[in-house]
């Protein structure tokens, strides 16, 4: 190959230049000669595409459609700077995709920050009341919001503490107990508060229907799915912050909003130093900006994103009679399920009717969504302001516009920015059935990279989740990502507490569970994960019954190796969950935590099988022991005074995002 070709196809493998360095493409083909770039700007207009007429995101995507049947190179498609608003979420099929090899990538212009977005601005800013600061915009009727983002700050919905000893539950809702809580008698519009709960691993949040002479009568099915189970509404494991939101009354502290739908009306109470005159005010309208999807037959593929910013949706269902019924980490109970007559007596702590929603539970569907699809990266991006969890692929097909789930192949996930979100940062991976037991190979997901990844400030309202959780696949690698301020667990590996493993989980059958699903005897498509090198610290940071690192279910031949786990107010650095085997716990270190390694097993559960080799800790606590449960715990260096060897100095200073 000429000097000159080498050049061409060096050009070739460079996306654009981000916050976070210069990213390359996975998928970069040697025989590429010469990429076709189309150029799309904000008020693009017309089909040239090119650099002196810009079209717009949708002409871009015509375009490439006429371009990409038989590529004998790259395409290229370059956005200019600015806000680009959806109207409806960009989707793209097999038929957006690359072929022969070459991948199409939509990337920023050099020195550019195009941002996707799902909002409109509110403008037109007038006091409200001066006394209490309130401010008011005519924002239009029609739609809801969860969430607002002003200046790039996800604001806090008006909301007020409740006392639990002021309320008294039952099949219905809420009895007050107190005069004190009489002025919720009062509010304007009860029917649109929400009752949004904190227990040791669950956030629920349940709409009220209406509120008269002290009772609060709640929206059902979402009562009835929040209040029987585990770490329920009226009985959690952990009584955290008990709130009512959503009322116009409860405007008193500086960056709460709320949005009156009958009126159109919109009102925020400023932080210090804001001026409505001059802020930025963006309402989400969308549920989702972007997904990628074919089928099993025909995925999408070879599609690259780079140096974009995904922003400003909000997820509406936990604002239905569905509410959001919690379980752990985005999953949920939905729908209308039998339960107990006594359920607030005898199903507080689980129940064989709860088992019944068990193998049922939905995902929470994410702003940016990738199912059905191989060879697929998202590299230099920033994912930020957004609804809900920020990156789904391969969840179930409920997460999932296109109605197909699972089935994502070689997926790069590398050099982003996720920040300022309502849910979790990644999720891999669903909770049903076809997750963990494909009926279909094509649907098993596989070859997943997460990596040198930034991850803060998550999970603002739907605490339970993390910033990476993969529940079931396969050779996937999460390595290299650093993540801080999150109010539950770091980074999570698999799902199911041992219910899908071979031969099950003792403990389940004896809750009833298999009376509803099966009792599989061949392994789930949990195997071959690598979580390496990651840094965690000033995580576990609201709720409990987490980690740093989490796992559940076993997965054969994973290793959790060279990560660094500091400051995580007092929890475990890695807890190994229900049914966790097969893990192997290697070279980490452990700073200013509680029990550094830490397993949940008794007497009819699975966990074990677990090799714990030449760790460092400031913490001598472990709950593993060597040669219980085939367990191997050999080589532990406790440290003291911050007296780290030269060894675990180097897993110190090399965990986190690479090329800083």
């Amino acid at each position: 190959m000429s000097r000159a070709c080498l050049t061409a196809v060096a050009a070739l493998a460079t996306v654009t230049a981000t916050a976070l360095g210069a990213a390359t493409p996975a998928f970069a083909t040697p025989f590429a000669t010469q990429a076709t770039t189309l150029h799309v700007s904000p008020g693009g207009h017309g089909s040239a595409c090119s650099a002196a007429h810009p079209c717009s995101l949708g002409q871009a995507k015509a375009k490439v459609r006429t371009l990409n049947a038989h590529l004998r190179a790259d395409i290229v498609v370059e956005l200019a700077g600015g806000t680009y608003r959806l109207s409806s979420p960009l989707t793209f099929t097999r038929a957006d995709s690359g072929s022969n090899g070459h991948t199409v990538t939509w990337k920023a212009a050099p020195g550019a920050r195009p941002v996707i977005s799902g909002a409109r601005k509110a403008t037109g800013w007038t006091r409200q009341d001066a006394a209490k600061n309130i401010w008011k915009a005519d924002v239009g009727r029609g739609f809801d919001i969860r969430q607002l983002y002003v200046d790039g700050v996800q604001a806090t919905r008006a909301r007020t503490e409740l006392n639990r000893a002021d309320l008294t539950a039952d099949a219905g809702g809420y009895t007050f107990t107190t005069s004190a809580l009489n002025y919720l008698n009062t509010l304007a519009d009860p029917g649109r508060t929400e009752i949004d709960a904190l227990g040791s691993f669950t956030n629920r949040y349940s709409p009220v229907a209406g509120i008269h002479d002290g009772v609060m009568t709640m929206e059902q099915p979402a009562w009835n799915n929040n209040t029987f189970g585990y770490d329920t509404i009226g009985n959690p494991f952990r009584k955290g912050p008990l709130y009512i939101e959503n009322a116009y009354e409860f405007l008193d502290t500086a960056g709460e909003w709320y949005l009156n739908t009958r009126t159109g009306t919109l009102y925020y109470k400023p932080l210090p130093g804001q001026h409505m005159s001059t802020a930025d005010v963006e309402l989400p309208r969308l549920e989702s900006l972007l997904s990628v999807g074919g089928t099993y037959g025909a995925p999408a593929t070879h599609l690259a994103f780079s140096g974009l910013e995904f922003s400003h949706t909000s997820w509406l269902q936990p604002s239905t009679g569905q509410g959001y019924a919690d379980q752990q980490t985005g999953a949920f109970v939905a729908g209308d399920w039998a339960r107990p007559a006594d359920a607030l007596d005898s199903c507080q702590y689980g129940c064989k009717l709860f088992e019944a929603t068990r193998p049922h539970w939905h995902q929470m569907p994410a702003a940016v969504q990738v199912s059905a699809a191989s060879h697929i990266s998202f590299t230099g991006n920033r994912f930020t302001q957004l609804g809900q969890v920020a990156l789904g692929i391969g969840n179930d097909a409920n997460a999932h516009a296109t109605g197909v789930g699972l089935g994502a192949d070689t997926i790069d996930v590398s050099g982003n920015v996720f920040a300022q979100g309502a849910g979790g940062g990644v999720v891999v991976g669903g909770v049903q059935a076809d997750a963990h037991h494909p009926a279909d190979s094509r649907m098993t997901n596989r070859n997943i990279t997460i990596s040198d990844n930034v991850m803060h400030d998550l999970a603002l309202d739907y605490r339970d989740m993390t910033a990476v959780l993969v529940t079931y696949a396969t050779d996937t690698t999460v390595s290299h990502n650093d993540i801080h301020d999150m109010p539950y667990t770091g980074i999570a590996i698999g799902y199911g507490w041992g219910t899908n493993d071979p031969g099950g989980s003792q403990d389940y059958v004896n809750r009833g569970l298999y009376d509803f699903q099966p009792r599989y005897t061949t392994p789930t498509t949990l195997k071959n994960l690598r979580v390496t090198g990651n840094r965690l610290h000033d995580v576990m940071r609201t709720m409990d019954d987490g980690a740093c690192i989490y796992t559940l279910s076993a997965a054969p031949g994973t290793g959790i190796d060279r990560n660094y786990c500091a400051d995580n107010n007092g929890h475990y650095g890695i807890y190994h969950d229900e049914g966790s085997r097969d893990y192997t716990d290697h070279n980490n270190v452990f700073s200013a935590t509680g029990d550094w390694d830490h397993e949940n097993s008794n007497a009819t559960n699975n966990t074990g099988a677990l090799t714990v080799t030449d760790n460092w800790t400031s913490n001598a606590s472990i709950s593993l022991r060597d040669g219980e449960r085939g367990n191997t715990v050999t080589g532990t260096v406790v440290v003291s005074d911050g007296d780290w060897p030269s060894a675990a100095e180097r897993v110190m200073r090399d965990a986190g995002v690479r090329h800083r």
